[in-house]
């Protein structure tokens, strides 16, 4: 081997750190202190990589604290940015902002994926992956510079110019709808359900209580000012967890199966075709039943009673007065002259 390689190779590994430092810069708009911070928040846990006591050495750690600093740094921005704002504005302009597409598009286009060290897979580098290198780049800025290089990174470099925070905050993105397009696409029964109706201690406003249903199955709870806001709250966190949690969807597609298969299942009689003829009476019915001979007479009595009222008729002749004989007399013979 040439003199001239072996200078080559000892100078390669300060030419790359020289080269991950400028390219750290123009990302993050300063210089790190402790470069093995950044180096570990670019190692994907693809690559297998262990530390001299042979643990994983990965970015994954690292993930989960930028994770938790990305909330409060951009909630603490967002707070400031919208005063008299309400909470639940607040909340969905903040999970707008570091959601994991929205993290994914800002590491792409800082340049984050020619960066990070991972076994090459073309189905590694993706949005999720790049996502949590980006959260795992904000915890290793924290842990090399404190809280506030970690402030100052999302509103200068960030904020600043890469998001228009005004757009992204007033942009509705419609998670109810968005969870009706899915359950509709895979034949899910989606319903919501009102959990409790109250009122807000301090703003003395109504607040509304809605959990989400997939096939029967408890999704996801929320709280808002208006039906529509816990609803859209709820769908928010019920998707989330359908992407985060493969035993949700199994669970919800179980039940649905269980369902069409109660549809799809035969009766066990199949139903008589001829219908009951109902305007026809049966001779039973009309036949009387058979009286005892205690009752025929009485019976008979009443029926003569009814059928011959004799109460208007005089039972005995009433005896003539002396003018209506003569009267009578008269025309008669006046009938008998006539005829």
């Amino acid at each position: 081997m040439r003199l001239n390689d072996i200078i080559d190779r000892l100078k390669l590994p300060f030419r790359k750190e020289k080269e991950l430092f400028s390219s750290l810069y123009d990302i993050m708009g300063f210089y790190p202190h402790d470069i093995s911070f950044y180096k570990q928040a670019l190692m994907h846990k693809s690559i297998g990589r262990r530390n001299e006591k042979g643990k994983p050495l990965n970015n994954e750690r690292l993930e989960f604290l930028g994770d938790a600093l990305l909330d409060a740094v951009v909630g603490h921005i967002v707070y400031e940015r919208f005063p008299g704002k309400r909470e639940g504005f607040l909340t969905n302009t903040r999970s707008k902002l570091v959601s994991r597409d929205t993290l994914g598009k800002l590491a792409e286009e800082m340049g984050l994926r020619r960066l990070i060290l991972s076994s090459g897979h073309s189905n590694s580098h993706n949005n999720y992956m790049l996502g949590n290198a980006f959260e795992a780049l904000v915890g290793a800025i924290y842990l090399d510079q404190g809280y506030n290089a970690v402030m100052r990174f999302m509103e200068k470099r960030i904020l600043a110019q890469l998001i228009n925070i005004d757009k992204v905050a007033f942009k509705e993105v419609n998670f109810k709808s968005k969870l009706l397009e899915w359950s509709q696409k895979n034949r899910v029964k989606m319903e919501y359900r009102l959990i409790k109706q109250s009122t807000d201690k301090e703003s003395k406003s109504p607040m509304f209580t809605y959990q989400v249903f997939l096939e029967g199955i408890e999704g996801e709870t929320a709280e808002g000012f208006s039906k529509k806001e816990s609803q859209q709250l709820a769908s928010e966190a019920t998707l989330k967890r359908l992407k985060c949690e493969p035993q949700f969807i199994d669970a919800i597609f179980t039940a649905k199966s269980d369902r069409t298969k109660m549809e799809e299942m035969p009766m066990m009689s199949v139903p008589d075709t001829e219908t009951e003829q109902e305007f026809i009476v049966h001779q039973e019915e009309t036949e009387p039943q058979e009286s005892t001979p205690q009752e025929t007479p009485e019976v008979t009595a009443n029926v003569e009673e009814e059928e011959f009222d004799l109460s208007d008729i005089t039972a005995e002749p009433r005896e003539q007065s002396r003018e209506e004989i003569i009267a009578a007399a008269e025309a008669a013979a006046f009938d008998e002259a006539q005829a």
